[in-house]
């Protein structure tokens, strides 16, 4: 079944142009939607990453393929690329993506003092802009979106509905924000004085750098002084909490559910997996993989592969988890080991016969 479709079919011709690689097949071969490679029809094109793919290859014709390298048994079209995922991903962007329409500006629209918006907007009903907000050019604000003042929205921005935009936070070029994130909560912040908790006013911003990407109900809370980061390039999934005063470094993978405490620094191309906790005032190197449900209790050098919790080397991690089912078994023994030794303590002693000179 086709997930995406144009009302005027891509030559082959037209996409090689486009990904370079080579076209095995007719040239003036079209397609006309893209698809998985589960649901690919006659008309569409699809893409295999990996060789467990080939398992799930469909007998039936596709339109074409892009592939990594050539599959002599399969009759369809083929563009034989480097990265069939990347090459697939600029193909959908650049032909199956509808370009955004400029709306303009919504005469239901909020508007504090001193607001200043660039050109090519598209502004729907029910946003609110306080004060002093500056919105760059060809920014896309969906109705419910609340930006508060003093902050800023960079170029080619998009906001989705219901997103929270506190005082004070800047957001680079080509941000997107899923529905529901707010960004520019207070930091969790208090001091215990006689039994009672005083709130620590949160009088800081948050900076996102151009290129960042932040899921559905995504809270980024704002420093207690200075700035929480954001920077380029980095990824941010679904129901991630990113607390006052962290630092997320350039082109991270955070994924769902991911919780960092305040004041953590996490340095290039980090990857986090799904549920994975990060405790406060610690350092991540460079190129660290954090594994899924992972509890970080220590800073972290560059370069290294960690699991569990509290962390350790993935490997030695997976090689506790296989002891783990022999538990039981090991406790057994243990028990008839202890019985014999208590046995062997308490038989007497044979009497130790002298040596003869």
């Amino acid at each position: 079944m086709t997930t995406a479709l144009r009302r005027n079919p891509l030559t082959l011709r037209q996409l090689h142009e486009f990904v370079g690689g080579e076209l095995i097949g007719s040239p003036d071969a079209t397609v006309s939607g893209i698809a998985s490679l589960e649901q690919a029809g006659p008309g569409d094109l699809a893409f295999l990453v990996s060789e467990r793919g080939l398992k799930t290859l469909p007998s039936a014709s596709i339109g074409a393929l892009v592939v990594g390298r050539r599959l002599p048994d399969f009759n369809s079209p083929q563009l034989v690329v480097d990265n069939p995922a990347y090459a697939f991903a600029r193909v959908a962007q650049q032909f199956f993506v509808r370009p955004a329409r400029i709306r303009g500006i919504a005469p239901k629209v909020i508007r504090g003092e001193d607001v200043s918006i660039g050109s090519d907007v598209s502004i729907w009903p029910g946003v609110t802009l306080g004060d002093r907000v500056l919105i760059g050019a060809r920014v896309t604000l969906y109705p419910g979106v609340f930006i508060g003042d003093d902050s800023v929205i960079g170029d080619d921005t998009l906001l989705y509905p219901n997103v929270v935009i506190r005082e004070g936070c800047r957001l680079g070029a080509r941000v997107i924000v899923h529905s529901g994130t707010v960004i520019g909560s207070d930091g969790f912040g208090y001091v215990q004085y006689q039994g009672r908790h005083q709130k620590i006013p949160q009088v800081g911003g948050v900076l996102i750098e151009d290129d960042v990407e932040l899921g559905a109900n995504v809270t980024v809370d704002r420093a207690t002084f200075g700035n929480t980061v954001i920077k380029r390039g980095t990824k941010i999934d679904n129901l991630v909490q990113i607390a006052h005063n962290v630092v997320v470094g350039e082109h991270n993978i955070l994924v769902a559910q991911v919780g960092i405490a305040g004041s953590t620094t996490l340095g290039r191309h980090v990857m986090v997996g799904g549920q994975a906790g990060i405790a406060d005032h610690l350092q991540i190197g460079d190129q660290v993989m954090i594994a899924a449900k992972s509890g970080v209790t220590r800073s972290l050098e560059s370069n290294q592969v960690v699991s569990g919790a509290p962390v350790m080397p993935h490997a030695t991690f997976l090689k506790a988890q296989a002891v783990i089912p022999q538990l039981p078994e090991l406790r057994q023994r243990i028990r008839e080991l202890e019985e014999r030794l208590g046995a062997l303590e308490q038989a007497p002693k044979a009497p130790v016969k002298p040596r003869r000179k």
